[in-house]
C-alpha cells in the first residue's frame, strides 16, 4: 500500500479533502493539523515551531517504512487587510516565510531520506508543494525574506514563490533518482484558511460568515480544489519539476523560472536547517 503525508488537514480543509481523495485511491494517509492528539494516522504540527517539525518527521518515519507522497499543503495567510505596515517575526523571520516556506522546507528536508529509500524500492516518490497564484506577486530579490516595502500579500506570495522553486529544485537534483517535485495552484477554494487572516477584525469575520452562502457558490469547494493537488501526487501526466493548475501543466511567473536563483535558495535553506 502506498503511503501519503498531507499536511494541514483540518475540518473542512482543502488538506482534508486532499486525503480524502487520496484514501479513495487506495493510499494510506498521514494527516497533520495544528493542535490535534496523536493517532495512528494524525499528528499535531505547527510549521513555524522547530521541534514540532522534528517530532513530526520522527513520528512519520517511526509511523511507515515507506513514504510515496509529501503533499506540503499547509500554511497560512495572515492579514488580509494589508494593515500591517512592519513585518510580524518568529525565530527573526517574517511570519509567512518562516511558516509557508522555511516551515516546509524544514519538513521535506527531515523526509527526503525516507522518499529516497521509497524511490528507491518502489521506483518512485513525490514532493507536491500546494502554492498559489499569488507566487506571481513574490519577487526572487525578497527570497531572505525580506519584503521591501513590506506588504503582506507580497509576503505570502514570496513564501509561495519559493515553493515553486524548492519543486523544481528537487526534481533537478534527484529526478533521476526517481524523486519528483511538482508544484500547483488549487484555484478559488472555499475554506477556514482566511478566518486567521481576520482574528483582528471581528465585524468583517463576522460579515464573512453572513456571506459565507455566497461564497460557497463562487469559490470551489476543497474536493474540487483538491483534484490538482491529487493530478500532482498520482498522474504520469503531472511534470515533474512544473508547476500545474486547473488540472494541467501550466506556466509559472517569469521569477519561478530562474534554475540559478533556485539553486542558491536550496543551498541558503539547507545551511539554515542545519543550523536550527
Amino acid at each position: 500500500m502506498k503511503v501519503a503525508l498531507v499536511t494541514g488537514a483540518g475540518e473542512g480543509s482543502l488538506g482534508e479533502a486532499t486525503a480524502v481523495a487520496l484514501r479513495g485511491l487506495g493510499f494510506r494517509v498521514l494527516t497533520t493539523t495544528r493542535s490535534c492528539p496523536v493517532s495512528a494516522d494524525t499528528h499535531p504540527l505547527d510549521l513555524a515551531a522547530r521541534d514540532s517539525v522534528e517530532r513530526l518527521a520522527a513520528w512519520v518515519t517511526a509511523s511507515s517504512e515507506q513514504l510515496d507522497v509529501l503533499v506540503n499543503n499547509a500554511g497560512i495567510h495572515l492579514d488580509l487587510r494589508s494593515r500591517w505596515r512592519e513585518p510580524r517575526l518568529v525565530d527573526g523571520h517574517e511570519v509567512h516565510w518562516r511558516t509557508n516556506y522555511l516551515g516546509t522546507a524544514h519538513l521535506t528536508r527531515l523526509l527526503l531520506p525516507r522518499l529516497l529509500e521509497t524511490a528507491e524500492a518502489h521506483g518512485e516518490a513525490r514532493v507536491v508543494d500546494v502554492v498559489s497564484q499569488l507566487h506571481e506577486r513574490g519577487r526572487n530579490a525578497w527570497l531572505d525574506g525580506r519584503v521591501t516595502p513590506y506588504d503582506s500579500w507580497a509576503a505570502y506570495g514570496t513564501s509561495k514563490l519559493a515553493l515553486v522553486h524548492e519543486a523544481a529544485e528537487i526534481e533537478r537534483r534527484y529526478g533521476d533518482r526517481g524523486l519528483h517535485g511538482y508544484a500547483l495552484h488549487p484555484g478559488s477554494v472555499y475554506t477556514h484558511v482566511a478566518d486567521r487572516g481576520l482574528e483582528t477584525a471581528p465585524l468583517l469575520a463576522r460579515l464573512r460568515r453572513l456571506a459565507a452562502p455566497l461564497e460557497r457558490r463562487a469559490l470551489l469547494t476543497p474536493a474540487q480544489g483538491a483534484r490538482t493537488t491529487v493530478f500532482c501526487a498520482t498522474s504520469r501526466e503531472a511534470v515533474p519539476g512544473g508547476y500545474h493548475r486547473k488540472g494541467a501543466p501550466a506556466d509559472p511567473s517569469p521569477e519561478a523560472r530562474d534554475a540559478e536563483v533556485a539553486t542558491r535558495l536550496w543551498d541558503t535553506t539547507s545551511a539554515w536547517v542545519a543550523s536550527v
